[in-house]
């Protein structure tokens, strides 16, 4: 611990004794410093034991010595020093008054111990101090390296909880608690997840100091990685502000543990390369080689029905979509294939699993914020357009990608941030018609019919579109137009003069029913 007052007074060499203040000797000093001015207060810092020989004031003035005394406690000085034997051969009462009624600390440095002698004692023991903070905080650097060797960032978290006599917790690249020590600090550290969400929209590195739940503690938080954009956070919560040997601990920790983060990124990396060739094979139809390349790095995602998703992605979103895919899935426990495709991204996800689910959940913030005004703060300049196809199995990859990528097209069409391909199975083509390409093909396949229509010598559009429903049903048709059958006979001929087109054609039948459903939708 620093050196204090009481320490010097009990100092053997020194001969000091207490005048005044006796109830105030256990504060640190910082240093010891000389000074005869007659106000020394603007050359002061805080915490410094004063020391003097009243060669430029009147000691012996009551009002003097009260405004003296007062200065120097409103500076912070901790303590004054005065030698006696050479101006005064005692300390004058006045002084000691002032200083008792000021509370501050009083010492009679007698002649024969210059105040050199007591500067050295001040340093000696503060250097004692920091040399015992450094040995300690190697100590503890240690411990901690060998803790996240052999235990990892659990084991980490435990040594330095004991080092800050305190609790710690780690926290992943969401923002979520990952591990905790002691066990008990993990509702701690869960009500801390605004502060730490804070943090991380922060540039990297970052760190802040937050009151704890309830008033309960002081904690710090650092964010880790060494990118700019922040892979997980620390928290640190003690009673107090850290001490010298905690500080060297803290560092230590963030150290550490942003290595171990860099080092999972590099093997994520390689995992992704994995991911990539496993995604290739299952895509070629061929699931077995799939399977002996994966190993058991997927677990049994390759055996289960799983989900594909297609993301066309720029920008921040392409990172933020893998973040909460990633961390939902290691929260409980998935395997997830995540393969990144330049402004793509492909995942192969557990269907009805907590990864598809924070793909979904992810989606509909970006559907949410595009429709906030960009002046309310609102509106996504980055791209998130994203694809999911129906469940599936590894013989199927294929077709779940291409599943994917249709239910992908209609989302941009659309202009949805997500569209699930079992949306489109289950509801109805026609919305699909309202495609700008659509229905420029039926206007010009129907602008014959509807101009001859408008010089007033029939009704073909609505007579076609009454044979069509009636799937050419003559009798049937003509009822509906109130018409006789040979007159819809000579409208349908006249139809497929103008057209060029023979109705006998299914597929001729198709395009024009389809075309005029797209006109009508206008």
């Amino acid at each position: 611990m620093p050196p204090t007052l009481a320490s010097l007074v009990h100092h053997s060499a020194l001969k000091l004794t207490v005048r005044a203040g006796e109830d105030r000797l256990d504060v640190p000093v910082r240093w010891a410093h000389v000074s005869e001015l007659a106000d020394p207060v603007p050359y002061m810092e805080g915490g410094e034991l004063l020391l003097i020989t009243a060669l430029k004031l009147d000691a012996e003035d009551p009002e003097a010595m009260r405004k003296y005394v007062k200065r120097l406690v409103g500076a912070g000085v901790v303590g004054l020093g005065f030698a006696v034997g050479v101006n005064y051969d005692e300390i004058p009462k006045a002084l000691v008054d002032a200083a008792e009624h000021e509370g501050l600390p009083l010492l009679e440095v007698p002649r024969r111990t210059p105040f050199l002698a007591i500067s050295k004692a001040v340093s000696a023991a503060i250097a004692a101090d920091q040399y015992r903070a450094v040995t300690a905080g190697f100590a503890a650097q240690r411990e901690l390296t060998r803790q996240a060797l052999t235990a990892g960032p659990e084991g980490l978290l435990t040594a330095l909880a004991a080092q800050v006599d305190g609790w710690a917790a780690l926290y992943d690249a969401s923002g979520a608690v990952v591990a905790t020590a002691p066990e008990w600090a993990g509702r701690r550290a869960a009500r801390l997840t605004a502060d730490v969400e804070r943090l991380r929209e922060r540039p990297a590195p970052a760190s802040s100091v937050v009151g704890g739940p309830d008033n309960e503690d002081r904690v710090e938080l650092h964010s880790l990685g060494t990118g700019r954009r922040s892979r997980g956070a620390l928290a640190v919560g003690t009673a107090s502000a850290l001490g010298t040997a905690e500080r060297y601990a803290v560092h230590s920790a963030i150290a550490l543990l942003t290595l171990t983060t860099e080092r999972s990124r590099s093997l994520h990396a390689a995992e992704q390369r994995v991911g990539a060739a496993v995604l290739r094979m299952l895509l070629a139809g061929q699931p077995d080689h799939a399977r002996g390349v994966a190993g058991d790095l997927y677990g049994g995602l390759l055996d289960a029905p799983f989900r594909m998703i297609v993301a066309d992605t720029t920008g921040e979103q392409s990172a933020g979509l893998t973040e909460a895919v990633e961390s939902a899935a290691a929260r409980a426990g998935e395997a997830v294939l995540v393969v990144p495709e330049g402004e793509r991204l492909v995942v192969l996800a557990a269907d009805g699993g907590a990864a598809v689910a924070a793909c979904v959940e992810y989606a509909a913030a970006r559907e949410a914020a595009r429709a906030v005004p960009a002046e309310q703060g609102g509106g996504e300049d980055d791209e998130l357009v994203v694809g999911l196809s129906a469940p599936s199995g590894p013989i199927a990859a294929a077709a779940a990608y291409k599943q994917a990528e249709q239910a992908l097209s209609v989302a941009r069409r659309r202009g949805r941030v997500l569209v699930e391909h079992d949306q489109l199975a289950s509801g109805s083509v026609l919305p699909l018609l309202a495609d700008d390409a659509v229905k420029a093909f039926a206007d010009g396949l129907l602008r014959a019919l509807y101009e001859h229509d408008a010089t007033g010598r029939g009704d073909l559009v609505a007579s076609l579109r009454a044979w069509l429903s009636r799937h050419g049903q003559w009798d049937a048709a003509a009822a509906d137009l109130g018409v006789h059958r040979h007159t819809l006979r000579y409208r349908m001929r006249r139809v497929e003069e103008i057209l060029g087109r023979s109705l006998d054609d299914p597929d001729v039948r198709m395009e024009l029913w389809l075309a005029l459903k797209a006109t009508s939708a206008d």
